[in-house]
Protein backbone atom coordinates (compact mmCIF):
# COMPACT_ATOMS: atom_id res chain seq x y z
CA UNK A 1 0.00 0.00 0.00
CA UNK A 2 0.86 3.32 -0.73
CA UNK A 3 1.90 5.81 1.73
CA UNK A 4 2.32 9.46 1.46
CA UNK A 5 6.03 9.70 1.30
CA UNK A 6 5.43 9.45 -2.86
CA UNK A 7 2.41 12.35 -3.22
CA UNK A 8 5.03 14.45 -1.23
CA UNK A 9 7.97 13.67 -3.54
CA UNK A 10 5.66 14.40 -6.69
CA UNK A 11 4.25 17.72 -5.23
CA UNK A 12 7.88 19.08 -4.58
CA UNK A 13 8.89 17.89 -7.90
CA UNK A 14 6.29 20.12 -9.57
CA UNK A 15 7.23 22.97 -7.23
CA UNK A 16 11.21 22.15 -8.34
CA UNK A 17 9.35 22.96 -12.06
CA UNK A 18 8.09 26.00 -10.93
CA UNK A 19 10.93 27.03 -9.52
CA UNK A 20 13.21 26.24 -12.33
CA UNK A 21 11.03 28.22 -15.08
CA UNK A 22 11.20 31.21 -12.66
CA UNK A 23 14.85 31.08 -12.11
CA UNK A 24 15.31 31.16 -16.25
CA UNK A 25 13.09 34.06 -16.54
CA UNK A 26 15.37 36.00 -13.59
CA UNK A 27 19.20 35.37 -14.14
CA UNK A 28 19.83 37.10 -16.95
CA UNK A 29 18.28 40.69 -15.87
CA UNK A 30 20.04 40.12 -12.07
CA UNK A 31 23.29 39.03 -14.15
CA UNK A 32 23.14 42.49 -15.58
CA UNK A 33 22.02 44.23 -12.67
CA UNK A 34 24.76 43.04 -10.84
CA UNK A 35 27.02 44.01 -13.48
CA UNK A 36 25.44 47.66 -13.63
CA UNK A 37 26.19 48.03 -9.91
CA UNK A 38 29.66 46.49 -10.01
CA UNK A 39 30.71 49.96 -12.07
CA UNK A 40 28.79 52.36 -9.04
CA UNK A 41 29.75 50.44 -6.26
CA UNK A 42 29.56 51.47 -3.15
CA UNK A 43 27.88 55.06 -4.10
CA UNK A 44 24.40 55.14 -2.98
CA UNK A 45 23.06 57.17 -5.71
CA UNK A 46 24.95 55.11 -8.42
CA UNK A 47 23.41 52.08 -7.32
CA UNK A 48 20.33 53.43 -7.25
CA UNK A 49 20.21 54.90 -10.33
CA UNK A 50 21.42 51.63 -12.18
CA UNK A 51 18.66 49.58 -9.69
CA UNK A 52 16.26 51.64 -10.93
CA UNK A 53 17.30 51.25 -14.61
CA UNK A 54 17.52 47.23 -13.93
CA UNK A 55 13.72 47.26 -12.50
CA UNK A 56 12.13 48.21 -15.85
CA UNK A 57 13.42 44.28 -16.67
CA UNK A 58 11.66 42.59 -13.92
CA UNK A 59 7.94 43.76 -14.10
CA UNK A 60 6.76 41.45 -10.98
CA UNK A 61 9.24 42.74 -8.94
CA UNK A 62 8.55 44.32 -5.98
CA UNK A 63 11.77 45.53 -4.46
CA UNK A 64 15.63 45.61 -4.92
CA UNK A 65 18.63 47.05 -3.14
CA UNK A 66 22.44 46.41 -3.20
CA UNK A 67 23.81 44.46 0.05
CA UNK A 68 27.81 44.51 1.07
CA UNK A 69 29.30 40.88 1.54
CA UNK A 70 28.36 41.11 5.33
CA UNK A 71 24.42 42.09 3.93
CA UNK A 72 24.24 45.65 4.80
CA UNK A 73 22.26 47.24 2.67
CA UNK A 74 23.96 50.28 0.62
CA UNK A 75 21.36 51.60 -1.86
CA UNK A 76 17.47 52.37 -0.83
CA UNK A 77 14.74 50.14 -1.62
CA UNK A 78 14.07 50.60 -5.49
CA UNK A 79 10.39 50.24 -5.98
CA UNK A 80 7.39 51.80 -9.27
CA UNK A 81 6.53 54.16 -6.53
CA UNK A 82 10.33 55.77 -5.89
CA UNK A 83 12.98 55.07 -3.30
CA UNK A 84 12.54 53.68 -0.26
CA UNK A 85 15.08 55.42 1.97
CA UNK A 86 14.17 53.88 5.45
CA UNK A 87 15.70 50.25 4.55
CA UNK A 88 19.48 51.95 3.69
CA UNK A 89 22.53 50.47 6.05
CA UNK A 90 19.79 47.52 7.39
CA UNK A 91 21.14 44.37 8.38
CA UNK A 92 19.62 41.64 6.04
CA UNK A 93 22.07 39.14 7.30
CA UNK A 94 19.47 37.00 9.15
CA UNK A 95 16.90 36.81 6.58
CA UNK A 96 16.02 33.48 5.15
CA UNK A 97 17.53 34.37 1.53
CA UNK A 98 20.85 35.20 2.91
CA UNK A 99 21.16 32.35 4.94
CA UNK A 100 21.36 29.31 1.58
CA UNK A 101 24.25 28.35 -0.04
CA UNK A 102 24.43 30.34 -3.53
CA UNK A 103 25.72 28.40 -6.18
CA UNK A 104 28.99 28.85 -7.93
CA UNK A 105 27.57 30.99 -10.80
CA UNK A 106 26.11 33.33 -8.42
CA UNK A 107 22.26 33.49 -8.60
CA UNK A 108 20.33 32.02 -6.19
CA UNK A 109 16.31 32.09 -6.27
CA UNK A 110 15.50 31.41 -2.09
CA UNK A 111 13.29 29.02 -0.74
CA UNK A 112 9.63 31.02 -0.39
CA UNK A 113 9.23 32.58 2.88
CA UNK A 114 6.48 34.59 5.33
CA UNK A 115 7.59 38.65 4.58
CA UNK A 116 8.32 40.39 7.27
CA UNK A 117 6.13 43.70 6.11
CA UNK A 118 2.91 42.60 4.03
CA UNK A 119 3.21 38.96 5.37
CA UNK A 120 2.64 36.96 2.62
CA UNK A 121 4.51 34.41 1.11
CA UNK A 122 7.32 35.94 -1.06
CA UNK A 123 10.54 34.95 -2.39
CA UNK A 124 13.97 37.09 -3.31
CA UNK A 125 16.51 35.66 -6.09
CA UNK A 126 19.60 37.52 -5.35
CA UNK A 127 23.07 37.33 -7.50
CA UNK A 128 26.69 37.98 -6.79
CA UNK A 129 28.38 41.68 -7.95
CA UNK A 130 31.85 41.11 -8.21
CA UNK A 131 34.62 43.62 -9.31
CA UNK A 132 36.60 43.63 -13.03
CA UNK A 133 38.92 41.05 -11.35
CA UNK A 134 35.96 38.67 -10.18
CA UNK A 135 36.48 39.96 -6.28
CA UNK A 136 32.58 39.52 -4.50
CA UNK A 137 31.97 43.15 -3.47
CA UNK A 138 28.53 42.24 -2.80
CA UNK A 139 24.72 41.35 -3.94
CA UNK A 140 22.13 42.34 -5.79
CA UNK A 141 18.84 41.63 -4.00
CA UNK A 142 15.12 41.63 -6.04
CA UNK A 143 12.11 40.45 -3.68
CA UNK A 144 8.83 39.09 -5.10
CA UNK A 145 5.22 38.54 -3.91
CA UNK A 146 4.51 35.17 -4.74
CA UNK A 147 0.65 36.63 -6.25
CA UNK A 148 2.86 39.06 -8.12
CA UNK A 149 4.31 36.32 -10.39
CA UNK A 150 3.90 35.12 -13.37
CA UNK A 151 2.07 31.42 -14.30
CA UNK A 152 4.99 29.01 -15.15
CA UNK A 153 3.08 25.98 -15.28
CA UNK A 154 -0.23 24.20 -15.72
CA UNK A 155 -2.38 23.46 -12.04
CA UNK A 156 -0.71 20.55 -10.42
CA UNK A 157 -2.79 17.04 -10.60
CA UNK A 158 -2.78 15.61 -7.29
CA UNK A 159 -2.12 11.79 -7.34
CA UNK A 160 -4.75 9.17 -7.39
CA UNK A 161 -3.48 6.13 -5.65
CA UNK A 162 -3.81 5.02 -2.31
CA UNK A 163 -2.35 7.61 0.48
CA UNK A 164 -2.01 6.86 4.09
CA UNK A 165 -2.04 9.89 6.63
CA UNK A 166 -1.62 8.85 10.14
CA UNK A 167 -3.71 11.69 12.76
CA UNK A 168 -3.39 12.88 15.89
CA UNK A 169 -1.26 10.07 18.25
CA UNK A 170 -3.00 11.56 21.08
CA UNK A 171 -6.53 10.24 19.48
CA UNK A 172 -4.40 6.90 18.27
CA UNK A 173 -2.84 6.19 21.66
CA UNK A 174 -6.61 6.49 23.42
CA UNK A 175 -8.23 4.59 20.93
CA UNK A 176 -8.65 1.57 23.01
CA UNK A 177 -10.18 3.33 26.07
CA UNK A 178 -13.19 4.23 23.39
CA UNK A 179 -15.93 2.31 22.05
CA UNK A 180 -18.46 3.19 19.18
CA UNK A 181 -21.59 4.94 20.21
CA UNK A 182 -24.55 4.96 17.91
CA UNK A 183 -25.47 8.12 16.38
CA UNK A 184 -28.40 9.49 15.16
CA UNK A 185 -27.17 8.59 11.29
CA UNK A 186 -25.63 5.35 12.24
CA UNK A 187 -30.04 4.66 13.61
CA UNK A 188 -31.17 5.46 10.38
CA UNK A 189 -28.43 4.38 8.09
CA UNK A 190 -30.45 3.35 5.32
CA UNK A 191 -31.97 6.88 4.61
CA UNK A 192 -29.26 8.60 4.91
CA UNK A 193 -27.98 6.21 2.16
CA UNK A 194 -30.63 6.43 -0.15
CA UNK A 195 -30.56 10.29 -0.02
CA UNK A 196 -27.16 10.44 -0.53
CA UNK A 197 -27.05 7.60 -3.07
CA UNK A 198 -29.63 9.77 -5.13
CA UNK A 199 -28.03 13.31 -5.04
CA UNK A 200 -24.75 12.00 -6.66
CA UNK A 201 -26.63 10.12 -9.09
CA UNK A 202 -29.30 12.29 -9.89
CA UNK A 203 -29.13 15.42 -8.49
CA UNK A 204 -25.57 16.85 -9.06
CA UNK A 205 -23.89 16.23 -6.36
CA UNK A 206 -20.35 15.72 -7.23
CA UNK A 207 -18.64 15.22 -3.81
CA UNK A 208 -19.99 14.05 -0.69
CA UNK A 209 -18.84 13.48 2.44
CA UNK A 210 -20.42 11.28 5.38
CA UNK A 211 -19.81 12.52 9.21
CA UNK A 212 -21.29 9.33 10.78
CA UNK A 213 -20.29 10.46 14.29
CA UNK A 214 -21.86 13.61 14.44
CA UNK A 215 -24.93 13.04 12.15
CA UNK A 216 -24.28 15.36 8.84
CA UNK A 217 -22.91 15.49 5.79
CA UNK A 218 -21.35 17.66 3.21
CA UNK A 219 -22.01 17.81 -0.45
CA UNK A 220 -20.50 19.93 -3.51
CA UNK A 221 -22.93 20.59 -6.46
CA UNK A 222 -22.19 20.91 -9.98
CA UNK A 223 -23.46 23.85 -10.59
CA UNK A 224 -21.65 25.82 -7.62
CA UNK A 225 -19.22 24.34 -7.24
CA UNK A 226 -17.24 26.45 -5.05
CA UNK A 227 -19.90 26.79 -2.03
CA UNK A 228 -20.47 23.68 0.08
CA UNK A 229 -24.08 22.30 1.46
CA UNK A 230 -24.63 21.29 5.04
CA UNK A 231 -27.15 18.57 5.59
CA UNK A 232 -27.76 17.90 8.98
CA UNK A 233 -29.80 14.53 9.77
CA UNK A 234 -33.13 16.33 9.51
CA UNK A 235 -31.88 17.00 5.92
CA UNK A 236 -30.38 13.67 5.57
CA UNK A 237 -33.53 11.84 7.20
CA UNK A 238 -36.02 13.42 4.99
CA UNK A 239 -36.17 12.15 1.09
CA UNK A 240 -38.23 15.02 0.20
CA UNK A 241 -34.54 16.57 0.59
CA UNK A 242 -33.72 15.26 -2.75
CA UNK A 243 -36.40 17.93 -4.35
CA UNK A 244 -34.54 21.04 -3.79
CA UNK A 245 -31.56 20.08 -5.66
CA UNK A 246 -32.85 19.72 -9.26
CA UNK A 247 -31.92 16.72 -11.63
CA UNK A 248 -29.05 16.70 -13.15
CA UNK A 249 -27.66 14.59 -15.93
CA UNK A 250 -24.86 12.60 -14.95
CA UNK A 251 -21.24 13.78 -15.76
CA UNK A 252 -20.13 12.05 -18.56
CA UNK A 253 -16.86 13.04 -17.41
CA UNK A 254 -17.28 11.32 -14.08
CA UNK A 255 -14.46 8.67 -13.11
CA UNK A 256 -16.94 6.87 -10.97
CA UNK A 257 -19.94 4.83 -12.84
CA UNK A 258 -23.21 5.00 -11.70
CA UNK A 259 -23.82 1.89 -10.61
CA UNK A 260 -20.65 1.62 -8.54
CA UNK A 261 -22.04 4.92 -5.64
CA UNK A 262 -24.06 2.61 -3.53
CA UNK A 263 -21.70 0.06 -3.42
CA UNK A 264 -19.23 2.50 -2.54
CA UNK A 265 -22.05 3.74 0.49
CA UNK A 266 -22.66 0.14 1.58
CA UNK A 267 -18.89 -0.16 1.83
CA UNK A 268 -18.80 2.78 3.95
CA UNK A 269 -21.38 1.56 5.92
CA UNK A 270 -19.78 -1.84 6.40
CA UNK A 271 -16.59 0.28 7.71
CA UNK A 272 -19.04 2.30 10.57
CA UNK A 273 -20.30 -0.85 12.16
CA UNK A 274 -16.87 -3.55 11.70
CA UNK A 275 -15.97 -2.95 15.06
CA UNK A 276 -16.86 -1.29 18.05
CA UNK A 277 -13.03 -0.07 18.88
CA UNK A 278 -12.11 0.89 15.16
CA UNK A 279 -14.51 2.29 13.11
CA UNK A 280 -15.32 4.19 10.57
CA UNK A 281 -16.23 8.37 11.92
CA UNK A 282 -15.98 9.81 8.35
CA UNK A 283 -16.08 9.04 4.73
CA UNK A 284 -16.26 10.53 1.27
CA UNK A 285 -16.64 9.84 -2.50
CA UNK A 286 -15.80 12.28 -5.24
CA UNK A 287 -17.36 11.43 -8.84
CA UNK A 288 -14.71 13.18 -10.89
CA UNK A 289 -11.31 12.01 -9.37
CA UNK A 290 -12.78 8.67 -8.28
CA UNK A 291 -11.31 8.84 -4.76
CA UNK A 292 -12.74 7.79 -1.67
CA UNK A 293 -12.08 9.36 2.05
CA UNK A 294 -11.67 7.51 5.25
CA UNK A 295 -11.44 8.72 8.60
CA UNK A 296 -11.33 6.36 11.20
CA UNK A 297 -11.76 6.14 14.84
CA UNK A 298 -8.26 6.28 15.50
CA UNK A 299 -7.64 9.27 13.30
CA UNK A 300 -5.73 7.76 10.28
CA UNK A 301 -7.12 8.94 7.57
CA UNK A 302 -6.85 6.92 4.16
CA UNK A 303 -7.54 7.95 0.35
CA UNK A 304 -7.95 5.34 -2.57
CA UNK A 305 -9.49 5.00 -5.60
CA UNK A 306 -13.27 3.90 -5.51
CA UNK A 307 -12.52 0.78 -7.04
CA UNK A 308 -9.69 -0.56 -5.40
CA UNK A 309 -11.92 0.61 -2.19
CA UNK A 310 -14.51 -2.05 -3.24
CA UNK A 311 -12.10 -4.62 -3.81
CA UNK A 312 -11.31 -4.55 -0.02
CA UNK A 313 -12.85 -7.30 1.94
CA UNK A 314 -14.04 -6.93 5.54
CA UNK A 315 -11.03 -8.99 6.58
CA UNK A 316 -8.70 -6.61 5.55
CA UNK A 317 -10.04 -3.70 7.31
CA UNK A 318 -11.56 -5.57 10.27
CA UNK A 319 -7.51 -6.70 11.02
CA UNK A 320 -6.88 -3.15 11.92
CA UNK A 321 -3.53 -3.12 10.62
CA UNK A 322 -4.35 -0.41 8.02
CA UNK A 323 -6.21 1.74 9.83
CA UNK A 324 -3.28 3.66 10.75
Amino acid sequence: MTVAGPASTLLAESVARQREALANLLREPLALAAEACSRAWPNRAGLNAALTHALNALPACKYMYALDTRAIQLSDNISREGLIETDYGRDRSDRPYMNEAVPNQGFLLSQAYISLRAKRPSLTATQIVRDEDGRALGFVGADFDLRDLPITGKLYEEPTYWRQIKGDPAIRGAVFHQTRSDSQMDQNLDTVLGVMEELMAERGVFHGKLHFSSSRATIWVVDDPYRYRLLDIHALTDPDTCLIYPRHPYPADAVVPKDRIRPVLDNLRALRFMDETFYLRAGSLNIFNGMVGLTFSCDGSHYLPWDEFLSKGYDFWASGKSLG
